[in-house]
């Protein structure tokens, strides 16, 4: 999400075609923006993002009852967290081009290194929120105001 950001902040504030291209100007009021025009959008978007993520319970965890039957069984399993015995955390087995490894320490390492681009990402989306707050311009004017 981090790295969609930081790629959302130089993109966005450039190239903006949806919502009739009235939303412009700094990244940071964008959401304000489509809020006024089009305030359906984030009822889409939570119902997208809420199915997603039931999706990816769905692939990594037991449902529920399963677990409550084990917790008659086995006193020390806990409720609602017991992962699926063929789920990997981060491996919902979607790879449309198919870039995953095929080994588990290739894909372990794959891992490592989008958490490291990630937390990279987190603290450059930060610095582009901060500058446009303070600077009240784009990453881009503020970028050629410096050359």
């Amino acid at each position: 999400v981090a790295m969609l950001a930081t790629l959302g902040y130089l993109v966005g504030e450039s190239f903006h075609p949806f919502f009739g291209g009235v939303v412009s100007g700094p990244a940071n009021s964008h959401l304000a923006q489509v809020q006024e025009v089009a305030p359906g959008f984030f009822v889409a978007l939570t119902v997208a993002i809420g199915m997603s993520e039931l999706y990816r319970a769905k692939t990594g965890w037991n449902a529920p009852p399963k677990e409550l039957s084990k917790i008659v069984d086995d006193p020390n399993s806990a409720f609602g967290a017991r992962l699926n015995d063929d789920y990997y955390p981060g491996d919902i087995g979607f790879d449309p081009f198919g870039l995953k490894p095929k080994t588990a320490s290739g894909f372990a390492e794959m891992q490592t290194k989008e958490l490291n681009n990630g937390r990279l990402a987190m603290i450059g989306a930060i610095g582009m929120l901060v500058q446009e707050q303070v600077s009240d311009g784009t990453i881009i004017e503020t970028l050629k105001g410096m050359m």
